[in-house]
């Protein structure tokens, strides 16, 4: 990274107005259907800049080839037609810009980082337009991120805590598209080629489906001028498909899989949040109180302090569109494995029973609502929310009413939503090392 460039970060993160202090997000939608969300932050003479196209993620994936939309958001910054790999990271270096792109299971983004003075500004969105609209794919860059894939998935392919990941993918995703990766092969991966990825950023990359998030030293009229410039070129229409299907309700089954070694990797889950859940924030917190909360969770307490079966032992929350994984996990030696499964259902079952208790509620709203402003307490972290916030339509003053309503939970809120969503008996189970 650039040190001047450094340097503004450092100050920009020191100078943040209290994070406590409501967000000022303004958003708006243009002709062509972009949404845009700008948080203004004139006293910093930099710009963050993220646009996420919705619909090119891994969920979108063609049948039976791996990583396409992984490839072609990669490769959107590997190089563009007029620059190749080497002087298009040049050209980024010299304007004292940051250009990167990535993809996940719902979507890809690119964006930058830029100095707020009109020459590094309106170069970085230039170089970024380019990398949008005429990027230039190159075989030799391909070939190498395939062999870079490749050679990634041998090597977690010996890592029982990826194997066990995978396959409870697979059981909780069977048929439906959030299950894409964990269907990933050698054989899949080298089935792609180029005019896969030509097509996909054909039909998934316009601006119908984009969302763009700005926070930096800019105005509305400003932002509005360089979000029309960064598209410039693409499609007005996404004309792949964009809509993910329900997911069904699970059918649990359980997968012993032999692994060499002492440890047994085990994982329990089911299908179970939405990011626009009206349960959501009763989930969050039965989930803190549940695993999530590392020593203060009763999974922790029980099958560490309680019997000692493992160091540790935890639960997530992982929300999507639709109905994204409950998924409880830990490691124990193989002769503790069965004992120590029954242990954790059982810690599911009375959780469900019982619900929490005024004070494992109390320290779960403690906890979530006292680190909840670091989620966005400095610029980059403030368009990653800021992002979410547009990507799942969630509400503007989602910053301020996420602590408010954690608050405001019950422990009979939290005990009834738990027992009317998860049912202990539907979890899918994991076991990678099973004797």
């Amino acid at each position: 990274m650039h040190s001047f460039i450094r340097n503004f970060i450092l100050l920009a993160a020191c100078c943040l107005p209290a994070a406590a202090q409501a967000i000022d997000i303004q958003r708006w939608t243009t002709a062509e259907g972009t949404q845009v969300l700008l948080v203004e932050r004139p006293e910093i003479p930099i710009v963050d800049m993220r646009i996420s196209f919705k619909g090119a993620g891994s969920a979108f994936n063609p049948a039976g080839k791996g990583e396409v939309s992984d490839f072609t958001a990669a490769l959107l910054t590997d190089g563009t037609e007029k620059l190749d790999e080497e002087a298009f990271n040049a050209r980024a270096n010299d304007i004292a810009a940051n250009i990167g792109s990535s993809g996940n299971d719902e979507g890809a983004s690119a964006g930058l980082r830029s100095l707020s003075k009109a020459a590094n500004l309106n170069a970085a969105v230039g170089l970024l337009n380019q990398s949008l609209t005429r990027p230039r794919f190159d075989p030799a860059v391909f070939a190498r991120r395939k062999q870079q894939s490749i050679t990634a998935l041998q090597q977690n392919e010996t890592d029982p805590g990826f194997i066990a990941a995978r396959a409870l993918a697979r059981l909780n995703y069977p048929d439906h598209p959030y299950g894409s990766e964990a269907r990933t092969s050698i054989d899949s991966i080298r089935a792609v080629t180029l005019d896969d990825i030509r097509t996909f950023h054909r039909n998934h990359y316009a601006k119908s489906n984009a969302v763009v998030s700005v926070v930096g030293a800019l105005n509305k009229r400003q932002t509005e001028a360089l979000v029309k410039k960064a598209l410039a070129g693409l499609p007005e229409q996404s004309s792949g498909r964009g809509t993910i299907p329900a997911v069904p309700a699970p059918v649990a089954q359980q997968q012993n899989m032999p692994f060499a070694g002492e440890q047994a990797q085990i994982l329990l889950g089911m299908p179970l949040i939405k990011r626009n859940d009206p349960d959501y924030y009763a989930l969050v917190a039965g989930n803190y109180i549940l695993g999530g909360g590392g020593f203060d969770s009763r999974l922790m307490k029980t099958l560490r302090d309680t019997h000692g079966y493992t160091y540790g032992a935890s639960s997530s929350l992982v929300p999507y569109t639709e109905a994204g994984p409950l998924t409880i996990a830990f490691s124990t030696q193989k002769t503790n494995s069965k004992a120590a499964l029954t242990a954790a259902q059982q810690v599911l079952a009375d959780f469900i029973a019982q619900g929490p208790t005024e004070a494992e509620l109390q320290q779960a709203k403690d906890n979530i609502i006292g680190a909840f402003p670091l989620r966005f307490d400095s610029n980059a972290k403030l368009l990653a929310c800021l992002n979410l916030i547009g990507f799942y339509n969630l509400p503007d003053d989602y910053l301020e009413a996420y602590p408010k309503a954690i608050a405001a939970l019950t422990t009979e809120q939290v005990k009834s939503t738990w027992q009317r969503r998860v049912n202990p008996q539907a979890m899918n189970i994991v076991v990678v090392g099973a004797e």
